[in-house]
């Protein structure tokens, strides 16, 4: 099993350094790579003089070709991060598993440098091998969090370590916007090829980052045989943990909740852009694209203030109450959502958004860390966290592609994801409550 013997205590400020740094090395990937800058790369140069490419015979939209690869590359993670995380409380080191990942996602980040329209297929291998690095790379640094804090500490680490990603991935896309909009003077032929440079940055930046939290945090068992059936005991593994989760009410009743307004906000979080596109009243081309970046930026920097105010609450009120909180409020921005048409409208909502998920993201996971009893398989439990979110983000894709084919509107997708924000607060509050005395 997981070997919890390290160089530094539990609950030591080195070490809950340490592992907060990774936040700020992966965090790069998912504001630069899926929000930012690969996205505009995407749209407007590769799929400049076409809206469809043909593969396989058939004649596929760009939007539908981007969105239908996340989304198998999610079911894949889904399908695989189990086993693996299995296999990882087995041979007690998901430190190896961790550092593959991380691995595969930053080289396949540099590997964008290479997208082109014309090596379409292998350019979408890197990007679906860059998105499986990362979000795999999560499942076993989320499962850190028990092991190196003790229950008091929880919801402060877990929001320093979000912060600490909000920081990082800001810092690094405005490195990147001040080389794309001044290329010449980083002495690039055009545009194109600073953004290309940034994909290459971006996996640097995350293998670079990375080392430091792989050096300080916990070892892990060494030496240790893999065994021949390995997969099996890995499978045995994950059925002893999904015994205890299906037996406790608090772990079936939270995931349940978790599935439905996760899928809600991460689609909030995906749909962003394109409503901002299509649904707000932009006096020109040039003030939309500057006014997309804008929100973005304040979508993190105000999520740094969210992480800090939330987890105070959450520690003096309780990880429930105020997660249901954070919940309904997400409704009500989309309510608000549903009536703006005006660019400071939209700021306005960007702050919110950035409130919000600031609030709920780590107080999100340091509930479930908390639920987690004394075991050597955190990485497991983990997991099935890692496989709940990944569906849903899958079913939360199919559902706002259909919702938007039948009404033709971004606009009644949001208020549609209302309804199910209003139904996580509410299944929420039937999650048994935190032993305050638990967190002392």
């Amino acid at each position: 099993m997981f070997n919890k013997k390290t160089d530094h205590p539990r609950g030591s400020k080195k070490l809950i350094g340490a592992w907060a740094l990774y936040d700020w090395a992966n965090s790069v990937y998912s504001l630069v790579i899926s929000s930012a800058v690969f996205p505009i790369y995407y749209s407007q140069y590769i799929f400049a003089d076409t809206n469809s490419i043909i593969l396989f015979n058939l004649e596929i939209n760009k939007d539908t070709l981007i969105s239908s690869v996340s989304g198998l590359s999610f079911l894949l993670i889904a399908f695989l991060s189990p086993l693996l995380s299995g296999i990882a409380d087995y041979i007690g080191n998901k430190k190896i598993f961790m550092k593959f990942f991380v691995y595969l996602g930053s080289f396949s980040c540099i590997s964008l440098y290479w997208f082109e329209l014309e090596t379409i297929e292998i350019s979408l291998v890197f990007y679906v091998l860059g998105l499986i690095g990362f979000w795999g790379s999560l499942v076993y640094y989320n499962s850190y969090l028990t092991d190196i804090t003790y229950p008091k500490q929880t919801n402060k680490v877990s929001a320093r370590g979000y912060v600490m990603g909000y920081i990082g991935s800001v810092i690094l896309l405005l490195v990147n916007l001040i080389m794309i909009n001044y290329y010449e003077s980083f002495g690039f032929s055009s545009e194109i090829y600073a953004m290309k440079t940034s994909f290459a940055i971006v996996g640097l930046w995350w293998l670079a980052f990375s080392q430091y939290s792989f050096y300080h945090l916990p070892k892990g068992n060494k030496g240790v045989k893999i065994p021949k059936n390995i997969i099996w005991n890995g499978f045995r593994e994950l059925k002893s943990v999904y015994k205890i989760i299906r037996s406790s009410k608090r772990f079936t009743r939270f995931l349940l909740a978790f599935f439905i307004f996760s899928f809600s906000l991460q689609t909030i979080l995906y749909i962003a852009s394109y409503f901002g596109v299509s649904e707000i009243e932009w006096s020109s081309s040039s003030e939309q694209t500057s006014g997309l970046i804008i929100s973005i930026l304040l979508i993190q920097i105000v999520a740094i203030g969210g992480a800090y105010i939330f987890s105070r609450l959450a520690q003096k009120y309780g990880n429930i109450i105020v997660l249901t909180f954070a919940i309904f409020l997400w409704g009500v921005v989309c309510i608000y959502a549903y009536f703006i048409k005006s660019p400071m409208q939209f700021y306005m909502i960007a702050g919110l958004v950035g409130l919000l998920m600031g609030g709920t993201q780590p107080i999100t996971r340091a509930t479930f860390s908390l639920f987690i009893p004394k075991t050597n398989d955190t990485t497991s439990f983990f997991s099935f966290y890692d496989v709940t979110e990944k569906i849903g983000i899958v079913f939360g894709m199919l559902f706002y592609a259909t919702a938007a084919q039948i009404t033709g509107s971004v606009r009644f997708s949001v208020i549609i994801f209302m309804f199910f924000f209003f139904l996580g607060a509410i299944l929420l509050i039937r999650v048994p409550r935190i032993d305050k005395n638990k967190l002392a």
